[in-house]
C-alpha cells in the first residue's frame, strides 16, 4: 500500500505546473527530488538545482550559499530543503513553505523504506535485485555532475576562487582542521582578497 501512496504521489508531482512557488508547487517539487535520490544526500543537488532554480524560484548564488551553508554545519544534506522552502516562500509564509519542502524531500523515503522493511530479506535474495548495487556506479557520474554543475561552474569566479577551494581542501583532508574553522578562514580569505582587489 505504501508503495502505491510513493507512486500516485511522484505522478502527480511530477504533473503539478511549477510555475509559482506555492505550498503545493514546493512539496511538488521536493518530492520529485527526495523520491528520486539514490545513495546520498549529494545527489539530491542537481534535482534541488533544477526545481528551484531553473524555475526562477532562486537565484544561483542563494542557492550555492545555502548549499555551502549545508556543507559547514552537521547534519543530512536533505535539511538543506528546509533553507530552499524558507528562500522561495513569499514573505509571510516562510516557516511553514519550509517545513513543506522538508516534508516533501523526507516523505518518500520513509514511504519506501517503511513498504519494504518488512520484506527486505525475501528481496534481498532476489538475483535480479542484486543488480541495483549497480545504482552506486551511477551515483558516482551523479556526484561528479553536481560538483561540475553547480559547484565549479557558478561558485568559483576566479583563480583565486580556485586557490581558497583547494586550501580549505587541504586544511580538511591533510590538517584535519574542524569545518567552522575552514569556514571562517575562507571567508576572511575571501573578503582579504576583495579587500586588496577593490
Amino acid at each position: 500500500m505504501l508503495v502505491i501512496v510513493f507512486g500516485l504521489l511522484l505522478v502527480m508531482a511530477s504533473l503539478w505546473p511549477m510555475v509559482n512557488p506555492t505550498s503545493t508547487a514546493v512539496f511538488a517539487a521536493f518530492y520529485q527530488a527526495g523520491a528520486l535520490v539514490f545513495g546520498g544526500g549529494h545527489v539530491v543537488l542537481p534535482l534541488l538545482q533544477e526545481s528551484v532554480v531553473t524555475t526562477g524560484w532562486l537565484s544561483e548564488t542563494d542557492f550555492l550559499a545555502g548549499y555551502g551553508a549545508a556543507q559547514a554545519i552537521p547534519g543530512p544534506m536533505f535539511a538543506f530543503s528546509a533553507y530552499l522552502g524558507a528562500l522561495v516562500a513569499p514573505t509571510s509564509g516562510q516557516i511553514g513553505i519550509a517545513l513543506i519542502a522538508l516534508l516533501g524531500m523526507f516523505l518518500p523515503g520513509f514511504l519506501l523504506v517503511s513498504a519494504v522493511l518488512p520484506v527486505w530479506q525475501r528481496l534481498h535474495r532476489l538475483a535480479a535485485l542484486r543488480a541495483v548495487s549497480g545504482v552506486n556506479a551511477a551515483v558516482v557520474g551523479i556526484l561528479a555532475a553536481a560538483w561540475y554543475n553547480p559547484v565549479l561552474l557558478h561558485g568559483l569566479h576566479s583563480v583565486s576562487d580556485g586557490l581558497i577551494a583547494l586550501c580549505a581542501f587541504a586544511l580538511l583532508r591533510l590538517k584535519k582542521l574542524p569545518v567552522l574553522a575552514v569556514v571562517g578562514l575562507c571567508v576572511a580569505l575571501r573578503i582579504g582578497v576583495t579587500v586588496m582587489a577593490g
